[in-house]
């Protein structure tokens, strides 16, 4: 190309690009299907709000009780409780006592249950999810943030730091029944996405300097006994309650269910089944107390029982820390997770160590250097024990290691690839995992596993979270191509079935691309509303019109690099301009493009080459010119 044919087509290709990024389209094979489902995202967060105001709030469709609200232990009643408790006729009700650390107050501290108060508005999964979750609420947040709804998305953030300062940890949600244990920690996570991408009123620094403090006490959570790993310097999963969790009243197959599962498959050796009649005497049941459950105490438990056999307490340990992982069940910790509590999982640990870069992000901003160092200094500790306990040199894959019976786990599953979201693989285990994709996915995206044990966090089904955590990792590894790919299948599954039914779902099975889902053991319910699938979508929506912009970009010029960072060093490197005003620039007060002098040097092919290996900075699309972890 002569230099008089490149010059015309490098305005082309900076117009092009200034106009992408002022509002990109993803390509739709249905642009009017398109315009639909993002009109339904955009309203459905109305609908899926939930206030201290609201009388739809309180309802809680997992239990058979009444409606309570609980207030923190000597909170006076607020002016908008006290007009909801006279217009919804709800009983409203202190703790009984102040909470410091998670477990000071019990399930059977407090036996009905009942919704803890938030000051806040807060969004919902929806469906029988109706109270604001943990790790639903980053990506719900990605949503928000998304359409601009940054005032509500603080809220939320600000509504766990309130948990935090009241009920002594982040919760996995705001009821009763969930005093005993959290979800999977995105605090940090939440608090960049909303600073980064103020939108509207900026985030100052003092506001940053509180959330810093709070993610601190959240931290400490992870770091303490129970929830350690053994001596590998790594966290687990852990709840301290004991026995059926309350809200699987509305349930009430679920662990017969599984009992049935157990008896079926005897090949399957594991030690969640004890023998005891299934009416015990008052001996007996004392018994069963210590080795399963406490009938008297739990309706739950006293139906989860066949033909003499019950679930041990130890299953339930695992039951309940399973369900602090978010991925409640699945096969991966043995059957139904039930020993989810013996091993250091690649996620969790993976999310820890962007937790503490994050944090020594959080204490550079603030000045706080010698704090930022301390962070850096967990965050290698944590990924040298990553890579001694949970990678596999020869299968080049992440699992989850048994701390208890010292072994690795063999099961595939999608958290092997949380290490690319969270920048803690190398470029060789980025590479080797990459590999590894067509493990599990599938036409309509990408599963949980390579494994259908039929229950819904295993193949065939895709879920938005672990999907995207996917995609932005593959992404912030400079592997376009594959997350472009399951980003554009993933959406069309969910798009084509909302142009069916006009719905958003919680999961989806990506063999067949439907939500019409079948689970054979567990959960058999495809949950509408759905806030996280909601976020999920207008993020692979945005990632996918900037791809195609920097695609069609590229086709109009044949030295454009589509990794941007590649292109602006080419650009910075090989472009010498007689003085600052001869560059390509594009002032705050016109959209005129100046070119640069004709006496610019040619530009240098500096492309990228598949060879070259980078390791990403800590996952974050902001714009802020500050340092990055």
């Amino acid at each position: 190309m002569n230099r008089a044919v490149r010059l015309p087509a490098l305005l082309v290709l900076v117009v092009t690009l200034l106009a992408g990024s002022a509002a990109p389209q993803a390509p739709a094979r249905n642009p009017s299907g398109k315009a639909k489902i993002l009109s339904y995202i955009h309203t459905n967060w109305n609908s899926l709000s939930r206030s201290m105001t609201s009388c739809k709030s309180v309802v809680d469709p997992k239990v058979t009780t009444a409606p309570i609200l609980y207030l923190p232990a000597g909170m006076a009643t607020p002016a908008s409780v006290a007009a909801m408790q006279q217009q919804c006729k709800v009983e409203v009700r202190n703790l009984p006592r102040k909470i410091v650390h998670m477990g000071d107050v019990t399930v059977a501290d407090v036996p009905d249950e009942g919704l803890l108060y938030l000051p806040n508005r807060y969004v919902v999964p929806g469906g029988r999810f109706n109270e604001m979750y943990g790790w639903d609420s980053y990506f719900i947040l990605l949503g928000l943030i998304a359409d601009k709804r940054t005032d509500l998305a603080r809220g939320m953030i600000e509504n766990f730091f309130f948990e935090i300062e009241n009920y002594g940890s982040i919760l996995n949600a705001n009821r009763t029944y969930h005093l005993t244990r959290s979800q999977p920690p995105f605090l940090t996570s939440m608090i960049r996405e909303l600073y980064e991408h103020p939108a509207g009123k900026p985030v100052t620094k003092q506001w940053l300097a509180r959330a810093y403090g709070y993610a601190k006490r959240d931290y400490n959570v992870w770091i303490t006994e129970p929830h350690l790993a053994g001596d590998t310097g790594l966290a687990r999963y852990f709840d301290v309650g004991a026995g059926p969790v309350p809200e699987m009243a509305d349930d009430s197959t679920y662990y017969p269910d599984i009992i049935r599962w157990l008896l079926a498959h005897p090949s399957v050796h594991t030690d969640y089944l004890i023998e005891a009649p299934d009416n015990p005497t008052p001996e007996q049941a004392a018994e069963l107390t210590k080795t399963s459950c406490d009938i008297a105490a739990s309706k739950v438990c006293a139906a989860a029982h066949v033909n003499g056999h019950w679930l041990t307490a130890s299953f339930y340990q695992g039951d309940r820390a399973m369900r602090e992982s978010g991925f409640d069940p699945s096969f991966r910790f043995g059957p139904f997770s039930g020993s989810t509590q013996n091993y250091a999982p690649v996620c969790l640990n993976s999310l820890l160590y962007k937790y503490e870069r994050d944090m020594a992000h959080f204490a550079t901003l603030l000045g706080r250097r010698d704090e930022a160092a301390e962070w850096n200094r967990r965050a290698d500790a944590r990924k040298a024990a990553i890579n001694k306990y949970l990678w596999n040199e020869k299968t080049g894959m992440f699992y989850d290691y048994d701390f208890v019976n010292r072994r690795l786990s063999t099961y595939n599953y999608i958290t092997t690839f949380y290490p690319l979201w969270a920048s803690l693989a190398s470029p060789q285990q980025a590479a080797a995992l990459k590999l590894h994709l067509p493990l599990m996915e599938r036409t309509g995206g990408i599963a949980m596993s390579d494994f259908d044990s039929g229950t819904q966090w295993d193949l065939p089904f895709g879920w938005a979270p672990t999907t995207w955590l996917t995609i932005k990792g593959l992404a912030q590894y400079r592997d376009e191509a594959d997350a472009t790919r399951i980003a554009t299948k993933f959406s069309q599954t969910i798009l084509d079935n909302f142009l069916r039914d006009g719905t958003i779902r919680e999961k989806y099975n990506v063999v067949s691309g439907s939500a019409n889902v079948e689970v054979a053991t567990g959960y058999k319910s495809n949950v509408v509303g759905f806030g996280w699938t909601n976020g999920v979508y207008l993020q692979m929506n945005n990632l996918l019109a900037h791809a195609a912009s920097r695609r069609s970009a590229a086709a109009l010029y044949r030295d454009y690099d589509p990794d941007s960072l590649s292109y602006q060093l080419r650009i910075n490197t090989c472009c010498r301009y007689p003085s600052p005003a001869g560059k390509l620039t594009r002032t705050r007060s016109s959209a005129i493009i100046v070119p640069p002098s004709t006496r610019t040097v040619g530009f240098a092919p500096l492309r990228r080459t598949r060879s070259s290996t980078s390791v990403p900075p800590a996952a974050s699309s902001s714009s802020r010119s500050e340092p990055a972890f």
